[in-house]
């Protein structure tokens, strides 16, 4: 994923020290003020509170169960998630990797966790201290944030264990790929229609669109009914507001290229915020940019335990922001009224 011919960072380490010094906006949102990558700003800390450390997940994320109670963070530029708990169950992976716990819930693509920083900044109750992983040009893939529970002593083995040779406290970083738009090709559309028919497991979409040239919003806007239903923008608002309303278990679903981060249960309170939406739950915040949402689709792709019923939200430039699907039978839910649900969530106007 590394790129031959990585840009430099647009300021030096000294002026971005100064900057985050004098700042009173997150690190993410400075960044951007700045037009560096996030990880910039880290990398200068290094010396400064932050240690460069192996961002490998097979050999990171085992050594983080033991620090006990977290609050795990996924970002894309639409919408932000973090779940509170222990990343237990961890499954490892070159290609892909995963832990599986109730709570702490991830899907990992090793070869975007590229850069990676044990952080320790001052903080009114004391020093706040992370793990915080970035792709090859910089963006946030995924960060851990210990709390107060959190074992120091399994902190202080992470960073002895993980600390790489490398600790200058500047770096460069390759361009940031642009997202992919919708790629559809019609002529294709009746293989599209069959093979999707014969899907047994929703990860098998992803192969079937690469099969017939597409990418998923670009198969979303051919496949048509029974498959896919093109909502209004406001049905995601809409949903959510039920959500919360009602307690009506589901799984969330936020990620990047590097991370995916799941929610799985009810949400309990829902705050709007200026173009924010905010789940502002105890273990569980999801902060989504409505504004962004320029399409919504209500999508139903068949599986061996019925159908997977998704509503799913893109941004202008068709990169996915997040999916909602309806919590399985066996974990609690009850498909019927989710589908009822989706069913019921208004369509785009003609």
């Amino acid at each position: 994923m590394t790129d031959q011919s990585p840009i430099q960072t647009a300021a030096d380490p000294s002026a971005l020290r100064a900057a985050l010094a004098d700042s009173t906006v997150r690190p993410h949102d400075l960044a951007v003020n700045l037009g560096v990558p996030e990880a910039a700003l880290v990398a200068a800390r290094v010396g400064h509170g932050a240690l460069r450390i192996d961002a490998t997940p097979d050999r990171l994320i085992p050594l983080v169960e033991p620090l006990g109670e977290v609050m795990a963070l996924t970002r894309n530029p639409s919408c932000v998630v973090e779940k509170v708990g222990v990343y237990r169950d961890y499954h490892p992976g070159n290609h892909a990797a995963m832990t599986l716990d109730k709570e702490i819930d991830l899907r990992i693509f090793p070869s975007r966790w590229v850069h990676a920083f044990a952080v320790e900044v001052p903080g009114e109750g004391g020093p706040r201290r992370s793990v915080q992983v970035f792709d090859a040009a910089g963006d946030a893939v995924h960060k851990i944030h210990l709390r107060t529970g959190s074992d120091l002593s399994a902190w202080e083995a992470l960073r002895e264990a993980l600390a790489v040779e490398d600790q200058s406290d500047s770096a460069s970083f390759t361009p940031r790929a642009a997202p992919e738009p919708a790629k559809s090709a019609p002529d294709k559309a009746d293989i599209l229609r069959r093979e999707w028919t014969r899907m047994t497991d929703t990860h098998q979409f992803n192969t079937l669109v690469r099969k017939v040239k597409m990418n998923r919003l670009g198969a979303y806007r051919i496949a048509g009914s029974p498959f896919t239903r093109q909502l209004a923008p406001e049905a995601l608002t809409l949903l959510l507001e039920q959500l919360a309303g009602d307690g009506m278990g589901t799984m969330i679903f936020v990620g990047n290229m590097g991370c995916i981060e799941i929610h799985s249960g009810p949400i309990q309170s829902l705050k709007p915020m200026g173009p924010w939406l905010n789940v502002m739950d105890e273990r569980f915040n999801l902060h989504l940019r409505a504004d962004h949402v320029a399409e919504v689709w209500a999508v139903d792709k068949p599986t061996q335990r019925g159908p997977a019923i998704s509503v799913e939200a893109f941004d202008a430039n068709g990169a996915l922001i997040l999916q909602v699907f309806g919590l399985r039978a066996d974990r609690g839910g009850d498909p019927d009224a989710w589908a009822a649900r989706v069913a019921a969530l208004p369509g785009l106007a003609a």
